[in-house]
């Protein structure tokens, strides 16, 4: 009896936040290893809280990354995966597996397992829906660095995005993009998510990843930051602990919260739920990011 009464709680403990978000819209970046775990559980997790979301009448939005995948299909076409700042040099033939893997390939395997367990997803190419432009590196001595079909997603085609959510429909959606020249560009995925929050006028945006959140120190789960005031950010990269691959993130973040997004989440894909304790419980878990 006890377990049902707590069962009671909980679903009453959530009872607000439902109340306060239905209608409303939530961006979902869904990227890391747990994408690739071969435990079905972790893989279908996440579609699982997708699918609880449309249940109470919020519109999710997920913008999927697949970095991994990439470097696997690179090897096996016997290409080599090189990063300069982070970024992938992508070349001709590494934006056609690009394109490939996230579009054709991951982008219709997360649809169908939305669809699957009971919700109803549409998946679309990125690049139909982002346009960008060419991202140049500096490198030390001020000179540009070219990178090859690497874009900054500059702006968002939200008509079919509209269009799907009116139907109570998920759009899933890959991080490429249409460039000025008509190519396809490989674009960061937390980019391109927070790009289609700030032009869907998202209540929030939620970054799912293999790390608890934003930690102090990196190696140290226990100093995850649960709450991050954006104007904390600059001292936070001076000490290096926004560095590397959490830079675009954090910055996506603050130009999202920037741009009207109420609160923007880092949160762990590997932790059961982990979106439905971040929306629907007062302790929430991860970090969330305010104005």
């Amino acid at each position: 009896m006890q377990d049902l009464i707590s069962k009671a709680a909980t679903l009453l403990e959530a009872l607000p936040y439902i109340q306060r978000f239905a209608g409303q819209t939530f961006v979902v970046k869904y990227g890391g290893s747990f994408m690739d775990s071969p435990d079905p559980a972790v893989r279908e997790g996440v579609a699982r809280d997708i699918v609880f979301l449309e249940a109470v009448e919020i519109n999710p939005v997920v913008v999927h990354g697949g970095g991994k995948a990439i470097t696997r299909a690179m090897e096996a076409a016997g290409l080599k995966a090189n990063f300069i700042q982070g970024q992938r040099v992508t070349d001709e033939a590494t934006v056609n597996v690009v394109e490939q893997v996230l579009s054709k390939e991951i982008n219709p395997e997360v649809t169908a397992t939305i669809n699957r367990l009971g919700g109803v997803a549409q998946g679309f190419a990125g690049s139909d829906i982002f346009t960008c432009r060419k991202l140049w590196l500096d490198g030390p001595g001020g000179e540009k660095i070219d990178i090859g079909y690497v874009g900054e997603v500059t702006a968002v085609r939200t008509e079919p995005l509209l269009e799907c959510i009116a139907r109570g429909c998920t759009p899933v959606i890959s991080p490429t993009a249409r460039g000025e020249d008509g190519h396809i560009y490989n674009c960061n995925a937390d980019v391109a998510a927070a790009m289609a929050a700030i032009a869907l006028k998202a209540r929030r945006l939620v970054f799912m990843s293999d790390v608890p959140g934003l930690m102090r120190d990196p190696k140290d789960p226990a100093t995850v930051i649960p709450h991050l005031d954006v104007n904390e950010v600059p001292a936070l990269k001076k000490a290096g602990i926004v560095d590397k691959g959490m830079i675009p993130k954090v910055d996506s973040a603050v130009s999202a919260l920037r741009s009207g997004v109420d609160k923007v989440s880092f949160v762990d894909g590997r932790v059961a739920h982990s979106v439905l304790l971040e929306i629907f419980t007062d302790e929430g878990v991860g970090t969330e990011v305010v104005l």
